[in-house]
C-alpha cells in the first residue's frame, strides 16, 4: 500500500454535560485525541473537535469528507442523541464504523458520577446503532479496549478495508485485447461490477502498445536489464535480445498503466500471440508489475485482476496464481501458473531465477520467465465468484506454504499450499462454492481483513 488508510474520527457528545461537569468537553476531546494517536501506527486518524449537536455533527462530517478520508469511525465521547446524526450519515459516501469503546478499562470503587459520564459510550453506541439500522446506513462495529493490541488489529483490518473500498471506486483495469474464449469462470457483468465493486474495466487496443514498445530507448532497456541482474539470477543462456525485448515490453506496459491511470491489467496469450506484431508474451513484465503493486490476472480474467487490485491495497504484495495439481502425500495443492507471479513473495534462501523458457502457448519466441517458490509459512487465498447481477461471493481460504524441495524441471513459479482444513475438504468446499481456477494469494493470515472488505462491499463471504 502506498499510504496508510485515512480515517476521520467523529466524536459525539452533547452540550447538556457541560452544565453538569465543567470542562468535560475538553477532557473528552483529549480522550479522542489519545485514541487517534494510539492508532497512528495503522491509520492516519483525523480528529477535529467534539460534535455536540446536529450542526456540529454535520459540519465535522463535511470537513472530514473534504479531507478525503477513506472512512469515518464514530466514537461516543459521552451519550449523545443519535437522531442528530442521521442526516449527516445518510449523505456519507464512505464506510462507517461504530467503535464501542470507553476511556477506562475497569470500573473501580473510586468512580463517581463524573466517571460514569466519561465512560458511558456504550449507552450512546446502542442508540446510535439503532438509528443507523433503522435508516438503512451500513456500518461495522468493533467493541474493545482501545488500548489493547486486539482493538488496534481489528481497527487496522477495518481501516484497510475502508481504504480498499474507496480505492476500488477509482480503480480502472485495462483489458489488453480480448478474454479467453470459452472460459466460463472469468465472465462478468461490467455494469454490475461497477455498481457493486466500483472498478471499471477498459478495453485497450494492442496497436498502441506495439508503438510504445518501438519507442522505448536503448538506455531505458539497459537500466531494466541491469535491475534484473541485481534482483534475479539470470541464466547464462538467456539471449540478450530476448531479455531486451522483455524489458521493452515492460517499459511500454508500465507507461500505458501510468498514463491511463490503470491499477491493474489482464491479457490473454492468444490475443497477444494472434496479433502478429509481438515477439513474446509479457510474462516478465506482468511479474515485475505485480511486484510493484499493480493488479494482474491472466487470460483476460478481469474478475481476478480486480480482486488483485483490491488485495494490493488491502494487504499488499498480492500474488496471482492457480491450483495445478494435488499431492496426497503432502495433503497439499501445487500452486503455479504459466510464468506470471509476484516474485516479492519468493523465499529468501533461494535465488529467483530468470530463465530462457521455451513456451508453445502463444506461438511466439521464448519469454524470459522468473522461477521461484514462495516463502514457507501461513498464507491466505481469496477468489471472487460472480453469481448473478450484483451478487458476488468472496471465497477465502486459510493455510500454509510448505517448505518443500525444488522442482528443477518446472519452468515457472511453484509452491505447495496446505489448506488448514486439509486438502480434500478444502477442494470439496472450493468446488461446491464455485471457486474459480484463478485466485489471489497473500503470505500471512488475512482472513479477517477479507471478511471486513466483504462486509463493506456487501459480498457473500465464505471462509474455508
Amino acid at each position: 500500500m502506498s499510504r496508510k488508510p485515512r480515517i476521520g474520527l467523529l466524536g459525539i457528545m452533547q452540550e447538556l454535560y457541560d452544565e453538569m461537569i465543567p470542562g468535560i468537553t475538553e477532557r473528552q476531546a483529549g480522550y479522542a485525541e489519545s485514541v487517534a494517536q494510539r492508532l497512528d501506527g495503522v491509520a492516519d486518524v483525523q480528529f477535529l473537535r467534539p460534535a455536540r449537536n446536529r450542526e456540529d455533527i454535520e459540519a465535522v462530517t463535511r470537513e472530514l469528507l473534504a479531507a478525503n478520508v477513506d472512512g469515518i469511525v464514530i466514537v461516543m465521547l459521552t451519550y449523545g442523541p443519535a437522531m442528530r446524526t442521521v442526516r449527516a450519515l445518510l449523505d456519507t459516501p464512505v464506510p462507517v464504523l461504530l467503535a464501542n469503546i470507553q476511556p477506562e478499562r475497569t470500573i473501580t470503587p473510586a468512580w463517581d458520577m463524573a466517571d460514569l459520564t466519561y465512560n458511558q459510550g456504550i449507552h450512546g453506541a446502542q442508540d446510535q446503532a439503532n438509528a443507523l439500522v433503522r435508516c438503512g446506513v451500513p456500518f461495522s462495529v468493533i467493541t474493545g479496549d482501545w488500548k489493547s493490541p486486539e482493538f488496534e488489529s481489528a481497527f487496522a483490518d477495518w481501516a484497510s478495508a475502508a481504504q480498499t473500498v474507496t480505492t476500488l471506486r477509482r480503480t480502472r483495469v485495462g483489458l489488453l485485447g480480448y478474454p479467453m474464449n470459452g472460459m466460463g469462470d472469468i465472465l462478468y457483468d461490467p455494469p454490475a461490477m461497477l455498481r457493486r465493486l466500483g472498478a471499471m474495466v477498459v478495453a485497450e487496443d494492442l496497436g498502441p502498445i506495439v508503438a510504445r514498445i518501438q519507442a522505448v530507448s536503448d538506455s531505458d532497456v539497459d537500466a531494466v536489464i541491469e535491475r534484473h541482474r541485481e534482483q534475479f539470477e539470470v541464466a547464462g543462456d538467456l539471449p540478450r535480445e530476448r531479455h531486451a525485448y522483455a524489458a521493452r515490453f515492460e517499459i511500454a506496459l508500465r507507461e500505458l498503466l501510468e498514463e491511463k491511470g490503470y491499477a491493474g491489467f489482464s491479457f490473454h496469450f492468444d490475443s497477444i500471440g494472434g496479433d502478429g506484431r509481438f515477439e513474446q508474451l509479457p510474462l516478465l513484465a506482468a511479474s515485475d508489475l505485480m511486484a510493484d503493486g499493480y493488479g494482474f490476472a491472466a487470460e483476460g480474467d478481469t474478475n481476478t485482476a480486480t480482486l488483485m487490485c483490491a488485495a494490493q491495497t488491502l494487504i499488499g504484495q498480492a500474488h496471482f496464481s492457480e491450483m495445478y495439481a494435488m499431492d496426497w502425500e503432502l495433503d497439499s495443492v501445487l500452486i503455479s501458473h504459466m510464468g506470471e507471479g509476484n516474485w516479492k513473495i519468493a523465499r529468501q534462501d533461494r535465488p529467483i531465477k530468470l530463465i530462457d523458457r521455451p513456451l508453445g502457448i502463444g506461438r511466439l519466441d521464448n519469454p524470459p520467465t522468473p522461477v521461484f517458490s514462495a516463502e514457507p509459512g501461513p498464507a491466505t487465498t481469496a477468489a471472487l465468484v460472480p453469481l448473478e447481477g450484483e451478487l458476488y461471493r468472496l471465497v477465502v481460504g486459510r493455510g500454509e506454504v510448505l517448505d518443500t524441495p525444488e522442482l528443477p524441471k518446472v519452468e515457472m513459479h511453484y509452491f505447495h499450499f496446505r489448506p488448514e482444513r486439509g486438502m480434500r475438504a478444502f477442494m470439496d468446499d472450493w468446488l461446491t462454492l464455485g471457486g474459480p481456477h484463478h485466485f489471489v494469494l497473500n503470505l500471512g493470515e488475512h482472513a479477517d481483513r477479507w471478511r471486513r472488505l466483504a462486509e463493506l462491499l456487501d459480498l457473500e463471504y465464505v471462509e474455508i
